[in-house]
């Protein structure tokens, strides 16, 4: 008799159908996330006539935005039809963000202006991380646990290459129109961009097979404290919570300083800066797949261990970096980029490790 668990339950049509398509809902996902990231939307915010403090704050907003998906563990229990809710509170988000390249066209004051941009940056980071880790249960549940490391490489690679061509493209695309004095179209075209892609992303949603789970009847509901103490009750995911703040606190200390010192200390351009961070983009492509299959023949941890050794290895060749030895940071570029391919996504992966499905988005 098959059971869920089975091989050959993940070759059914069905199933693959949702893993191709949940790849591409990932790629179109990134590339959206992409146009309205630095320096695409400098440029918009700039434009409409906000200063540069206000701009500071935008973007100081969206570094913190992640913080909504705390409101996940008030919502997740309630969800029995996965497909529908993500789909509509998803798409929502992404509309909200191609509205973003309409406002300079909007009949309405820069302050106006500027209230209508927060507003949309909330709103949309507030429904695309209230549903994102749902998704990422969502897709993830049709892959063979035995395979997900691969699965999740071939993920990253296609976002990753994609995500390299659209922005290098918009790029020069923006920056032409930028130079000649028509910004305006540039930003017609970015919303063109933006608008394929979040109706790609919205058909690679509803090509994905429904997750559909029983109501939960009265009485039988735990609240967000019972949950969150019956995780921290839970040894092996207390250790990863660990692993994850000391890396959190280890990556962002460093992430900072380092974008300063590359071109106040070392000199470097900004067009060597971003070859060699394309160089570093390269080689995570490379690797992805390796470390992928790495880690579906050993394990999460084994896999986790790799790319914390390898991104060690790189921030001790990081001390070394002076002006005299600014080729360091080359090295260091890619191993860190390295390290990313197994670092990523076996930080959730591992989760399945220790913490039951019904608790996964709360972990």
């Amino acid at each position: 008799m098959k059971t869920e668990t089975s091989g050959d339950v993940y070759s059914k049509p069905g199933y693959a159908r949702t893993r191709n398509a949940y790849i591409g809902e990932c790629a179109f996902e990134y590339f959206i996330a992409l146009l309205v990231a630095d320096p695409f939307i400098t440029n918009l915010l700039l434009y409409i006539g906000l200063d540069d403090a206000t701009v500071s704050v935008i973007q100081s907003l969206i570094s913190v935005a992640f913080l909504f998906q705390l409101f996940a563990l008030f919502v997740v229990p309630y969800i029995t039809n996965v497909k529908r809710v993500a789909v509509t509170i998803h798409g929502i988000g992404q509309l909200l963000f191609l509205f973003l390249y309409f406002v300079p066209f909007l009949p309405m004051t820069t302050r106006h202006k500027g209230f209508l941009v927060i507003a949309c940056f909330l709103l949309a980071y507030f429904g695309n991380y209230l549903v994102s880790l749902v998704i990422f249960r969502w897709g993830n549940s049709f892959v063979d646990p035995g395979k997900r490391g691969r699965y999740a490489a071939t993920k990253e690679m296609v976002s990753l290459l994609g995500g390299a061509i659209v922005t290098f493209v918009m790029g020069l695309v923006v920056d032409h129109y930028k130079n000649i004095g028509d910004l305006r179209t540039g930003f017609i075209i970015t919303a063109c961009v933006m608008m394929v892609s979040c109706a790609a992303d919205l058909v690679c949603l509803l090509l994905m097979k429904n997750r559909i789970s029983e109501p939960i009847k009265k009485g039988e509901t735990e609240s967000v404290l019972v949950v969150i103490k019956k995780l921290l009750k839970n040894k092996g995911f207390v250790c990863v919570l660990g692993v994850a703040i000391l890396w959190q606190c280890a990556h962002y200390a460093l992430l900072g300083a380092l974008g300063t010192y590359k071109q106040i200390e070392l000199g470097m351009t900004v067009g060597l800066i971003q070859g060699i961070n394309i160089l570093g983009q390269l080689a995570r492509l490379a690797a992805s797949r390796p470390i992928g299959k790495y880690t579906d023949n050993r394990s999460y941890t084994k896999g986790l261990i790799l790319g914390f050794l390898i991104v060690g290895t790189a921030y001790f060749l990081n001390i070394f970096t002076t002006p005299a030895t600014w080729w360091i940071i080359i090295i260091y570029t890619l191993l860190y980029n390295i390290a990313m391919a197994g670092i990523g996504q076996n930080l959730n992966n591992i989760i399945y490790n220790f913490v039951e499905d019904k608790y996964f988005v709360q972990a």
